[in-house]
């Protein structure tokens, strides 16, 4: 697993979404059957190529041809997490970046225990909601694993717990939580960036948190971990808060976010994108 680079800009968030739209990456979906379609859209609108190859019999092949992956564990069936599998397994033999979207591994058994599996192939990110990034670290008693209950600052501790495992990980909400580490020669320094989310109408948005995990795929395609995880959040917030702006209903976000995803420019970044990044201590 290699280190992370250098800490994210707003003029190094605005230049990775343009080669993002320059590059389309081709991003392999191994999701859950209730996000395929929404999140399919949101990668062509973005800007990348989404491709739900998700059989055992193929999904070890094209993990060669995808420049991201994206493991969501919403809907596990027996075919599907063997294909998991062996595209994790080839991920890692050739180092292609993928994402791990845990949905209810911290309440679920089966799927806890094959999240915790597939840590061992070192995700380049791990992207939930509060709740599931608790649930995922284990830590917490009254988290339900799946919902949006918790606020991701309580997530904070547990997201900087799992850094074990990957380079990246982050805790979408109203405020967006994200921790990674740098390594500068024997020098680790970790940090904590917030990023304020885009609309309230998110969480009655099916698939919208499952769609920001493969959009970190995508990004992860073309840049380091870090880079790739706090610019795909804050396209989308950007293209959220914009939505917003144009809808007063779940169903009317739907569909502008869509259409902002794709319309989002470098002077919305710029006029919309509310985020900090601060250095954290992290006990030895």
């Amino acid at each position: 697993m290699s280190a992370v680079a250098s800490v994210p800009t707003l003029s190094r968030i605005i230049e990775t979404h343009q080669r993002l739209k320059q590059q389309r990456p081709l991003v392999q979906c191994l999701t859950n059957s209730v996000s395929v379609n929404f999140m399919a859209n949101v990668l062509l609108s973005a800007g990348a190529s989404p491709a739900m190859v998700d059989n055992p019999e193929e999904a070890a092949i094209f993990a060669h041809y995808a420049q991201g992956i994206v493991i969501n564990l919403g809907t596990p069936t027996a075919a599907l997490v063997e294909a998991m599998k062996l595209a994790i397994q080839e991920a890692h033999q050739i180092q292609k970046p993928w994402v791990l979207d845990p949905i209810a591994a911290g309440a679920l058994p089966w799927r806890g225990q094959l999240a915790a599996d597939f840590l061992a192939y070192h995700p380049a990110v791990i992207r939930g909601n509060a709740s599931e990034i608790i649930g995922l670290a284990g830590l917490g008693k009254n988290t339900k694993g799946f919902d949006s209950s918790n606020d991701p600052a309580h997530a904070v501790e547990a997201a900087v717990s799992l850094l074990a495992h990957t380079q990246v990980v982050s805790a979408s909400g109203a405020v967006d939580h994200l921790v990674a580490k740098t390594v500068d020669g024997e020098d680790v320094h970790h940090w904590l960036v917030k990023i304020k989310g885009g609309s309230e109408f998110f969480p009655l948005v099916t698939a919208s948190g499952c769609s920001l995990g493969a959009l970190v795929a995508a990004y992860a395609g073309i840049t380091d971990a870090f880079t790739a995880a706090v610019t795909a959040h804050a396209h989308y917030a950007v293209a959220g808060k914009k939505a917003h702006l144009k809808a007063d209903a779940p169903g009317d976000f739907a569909r502008e976010f869509i259409n902002e995803l794709y319309r989002v420019n470098a002077a919305d970044f710029e006029q919309y994108l509310e985020f900090s990044v601060e250095e954290i201590a992290v006990a030895a």
